[in-house]
């Protein structure tokens, strides 16, 4: 995932990362794994300033972090925690993932630091590609053209289909079932046969012979720049 997306990043040395997440969950992996492979500076969020954004705010001023990956949820709360602070940012990255992005809900924050530094990044992501599958900056643009949780185009090691329930690309504009596949995707569950079987599928296309895809169960649309838009699950 990141040898993928380098070219995108530039992460090194020079970066302070939070580890915010727990864990148990897949961000974890991109923050741990982001400050260790690149020789930059990790730091450990205690679990009591996770839950507060204005102790949260204040941590990453006195740190000058500068790679921040978060859930639109909570760095809604984070916003209004900058609304109010004196201190400075040093951030020049912050990833979203996790949940559908609501894009107005930024323009608070766009209106005080711009759209450029630091930058706003989309990606969608699963478990199955620890962790990222698309990339899609985030700028102001973006919310003055009303767009939805836009969440861009594969991450090269990645290949994705958006098919109807009978297996077929649907036409652009369409919502259809997102499947992924490639070289970034797992091979399958460990000791879970049935449920590998269920979520890794062949490749419904003739040139796609003997390609696992893995059923996302999230419904998306291609739109006419080419970028997906996350449109919700498909069991809900």
């Amino acid at each position: 995932c990141f040898s993928a997306t380098d070219h995108w990043f530039g992460f090194g040395p020079q970066d302070v990362w939070t580890l915010f997440h727990s864990y148990a969950f897949d961000f974890s992996v991109w923050e741990l794994w982001g400050a260790l492979a690149y020789g930059g500076r990790l730091v450990v969020v205690p679990h009591e300033t996770s839950r507060d954004p204005e102790a949260f705010h204040r941590l990453l001023s006195a740190e000058r972090m500068t790679v921040l990956n978060q859930t639109p949820s909570a760095f809604y709360q984070l916003m209004r925690a900058d609304k109010e602070a004196s201190a400075a940012l040093a951030l020049r990255l912050v990833v979203f993932g996790g949940e559908a992005l609501d894009l107005p809900a930024l323009r608070e924050w766009f209106e005080r630091h711009g759209d450029t530094s630091p930058r706003l990044v989309n990606m969608y992501g699963i478990t199955e590609t620890t962790v990222h599958v698309t990339y899609r900056p985030i700028s102001l643009r973006d919310l003055d053209e009303g767009r939805g949780s836009v969440i861009g185009r594969p991450i090269p090691d990645l290949r994705l289909h958006v098919l109807d329930r009978h297996g077929r690309s649907v036409p652009t504009g369409v919502p259809g079932e997102l499947y992924v596949g490639g070289a970034g995707l797992a091979d399958g569950y460990l000791n879970r046969p049935d449920l590998t079987a269920e979520r890794f599928v062949p490749a419904p296309f003739a040139d796609g012979a003997g390609e696992l895809l893995y059923r996302t169960g999230d419904l998306v649309r291609v739109l006419h720049d080419g970028d997906l838009e996350y449109c919700g699950r498909i069991d809900r």
